[in-house]
C-alpha cells in the first residue's frame, strides 16, 4: 500500500520537477531574471499547505484513495509521505530543499494505474491549487508538466 501512496507523491513531484526546467528556459529568454517557481508559489510554507490539501483531497477521493489508504491511516507514515512530497516540490521548483527518490516509471511499475486514476489525481491537485489561489501562470506550468509524466505512470 505504501507503494501506492508514493504514486501520488511521485506524480506531483515529477510535475514540479518539469516546472523547474520550464522556469529555467523562461529565465534564459529574457533579460530580467524572473522569480523562481518556488518563490512564486510562496516558499516552503505555501508548498506545505498545498501538499496538505492535496493529500486530503486524494484521501477523500473514492476514485483513487485505495492507492494509499493504509498510509493515510498511519499518522507517522502520512507525515513522512507529506514531508517527502514537500521536499520534492520545493527542490524541483528551485527551492533549498533536497530530495532523492525513484523516477516515475520505477515508482509506479506494477501498480496498474489507469488514465482515469491519473486524471483524478490531477483534479485533486487543481482543487488544492485553487483553494490557495495559486496564480494561473504557476498552475498552468504545473498542469502542463503533468502531461509528459503520464506515460511513466499510467499502465492500463
Amino acid at each position: 500500500m505504501y507503494k501506492r501512496l508514493l504514486v501520488v507523491a511521485m506524480a506531483a513531484a515529477i510535475a514540479v520537477g518539469c516546472l523547474s526546467a520550464i522556469a529555467s528556459a523562461q529565465e534564459m529568454k529574457g533579460g530580467a531574471k524572473p522569480k523562481s517557481l518556488y518563490s512564486r508559489l510562496g516558499g516552503k510554507k505555501s508548498i506545505q499547505a498545498v501538499v496538505d490539501e492535496f493529500v486530503n483531497n486524494v484521501a477523500a477521493d473514492g476514485r483513487i484513495n485505495k492507492f494509499f489508504a493504509d498510509t493515510a491511516k498511519d499518522q507517522k507514515r502520512l507525515a513522512s509521505f507529506k514531508g517527502k512530497l514537500v521536499d520534492q516540490i520545493c527542490n524541483a521548483s528551485g527551492g533549498p530543499c533536497k530530495y532523492s527518490g525513484k523516477d516515475m516509471k520505477t515508482a509506479h511499475r506494477g501498480m496498474g494505474i489507469t488514465e482515469a486514476d491519473f486524471n483524478a489525481l490531477v483534479e485533486d491537485l487543481v482543487k488544492a491549487l485553487d483553494k490557495f489561489n495559486v496564480g494561473a501562470t504557476e498552475k498552468n506550468e504545473l498542469l502542463g508538466a503533468l502531461g509528459p509524466m503520464k506515460s511513466d505512470i499510467v499502465e492500463k
